[in-house]
């Protein structure tokens, strides 16, 4: 196993970090953060050109044919610059998931769509519980037979911290298509993955305000109407595929927090080397020396533990136990790393004009995305026959 990027990655993680520096300052990011839509069009068309929205699927879908892998580095200097942009909710959680789970006749109608940058996708699979197993899902999916054609069903429900559902074009809707599942063991028989227009009728959204005010929305849908054609994989079988998802976009997250906490630490110790008490820089006293270093093996950590799990998913391997172990150590690290930053940096790190703050609230926002460290501990304890 080799974590160390090729030169075509470091090539892209240069071209991103160029391209980020340039149009996204946090002043944009700033603006999006206040702005309805919470992202760029033309940014996004600009990505979509340069085949970043692509970048993982294969050529004949409009893509670069490259990997899961290949994202890191993208992904990585998109959390550096806190970037806002529906990329997660479109590659990670639509797309990649699309790629997985659909038949070619969906692969061939959508992945060109995402990769082009013309249509917004998102997962809908949380629901009040804001849990992550399948006793959650209780949205219904009901089918309607229409005489002399192939039917279709009837979705009623409300899914929770849905991403940028606001923009979005399509929603991959987990939900209920089995009646009296929930009574069997774990409830794991009778879920589907729908593929809905997100402009259906029945369908209303709320952003929620959040703390890393990134476009997290209530979706309720209220008798949206789906074609039977629009199930993504096999019919009451779509529990089976959620595990990986979920894993998916534990490490893209991951990746994320890691191109944050790089981000935290250079500034942190950029300013003390900088911040003067006593007539001597602040890095100078043993106390800020320490709190650096071990920022520093936090941040190692996560990126060490980030790529293995990456690499496990982009070999199509099994990862579970790695994937765990890097989203549980992300999450804690991350928040280590942010409070001995604001430690150093005192009072102008608590204040809204210092860049600091972008980081933080995405770090703890992240902390929570799709299971916290106790959840995933729970994996690693399964994983090791516990």
């Amino acid at each position: 196993m080799n974590l160390t990027f090729s030169e075509e990655q470091e090539m892209l993680r240069k071209a991103v970090r160029d391209f980020l520096e340039d149009k996204c300052p946090k002043k944009l990011v700033k603006q999006l953060e206040e702005s309805e839509k919470g992202y760029s069009p033309d940014l996004w068309q600009e990505i979509a050109e340069l085949g970043w929205i692509g970048l993982a699927f294969p050529e004949k879908y409009g893509g670069s044919g490259m990997n899961f892998l290949d994202l890191v580095p993208l992904l990585e200097e998109m959390g550096r610059a806190c970037f806002p942009s529906p990329f997660f909710s479109t590659v990670i959680l639509g797309g990649l998931t699309i790629l997985d789970v659909g038949n070619e006749e969906q692969r061939e109608k959508y992945l060109p769509q995402i990769a082009s940058g013309k249509q917004i996708f998102t997962l809908a699979l949380a629901e009040s519980d804001a849990r992550y197993d399948a006793n959650s899902i209780k949205v219904k999916a009901a089918l309607k037979q229409v005489q002399g054609k192939s039917g279709s069903y009837i979705i009623t429900g409300t899914k929770m911290f849905v991403p940028d559902a606001h923009i979005a074009d399509y929603l991959l809707c987990v939900a209920r298509t089995k009646e009296g599942a929930l009574k069997q063991v774990q409830g794991k028989e009778g879920i589907s993955i729908f593929l809905i227009d997100a402009k259906s009728s029945g369908i209303s959204y709320t952003l929620l305000n959040t703390i890393a005010k990134d476009k997290l929305c209530e979706v309720v849908l209220d008798q949206v109407q789906v074609p039977k054609d629009n199930i993504l994989g096999q019919l009451d079988q779509g529990w089976s595929k959620v595990p990986r998802i979920l894993e998916r976009a534990a490490i893209a997250k991951c990746c994320e927090v890691v191109g944050n906490m790089q981000k935290v630490l250079e500034m942190t110790i950029d300013y003390a080397k900088e911040r003067k008490q006593f007539d001597r820089p602040i890095g100078s006293f043993q106390a800020i020396q320490h709190y650096c270093a071990d920022m520093a093996t936090d941040v190692d950590g996560a990126r060490l533990a980030t790529y293995q799990a990456a690499w496990m998913l982009s070999q199509g391997t099994s990862g579970t136990k790695e994937v765990a172990v890097a989203k549980a150590w992300v999450g804690e690290a991350s928040q280590r790393v942010t409070n001995l930053a604001h430690q150093i940096h005192g009072a102008i790190g608590a204040t809204m004009e210092h860049d600091l703050h972008f980081y933080t609230r995405r770090a703890k926002a992240a902390e929570l995305s799709y299971g916290d460290a106790n959840f995933y501990r729970e994996i690693v304890a399964t994983e090791m026959g516990l």
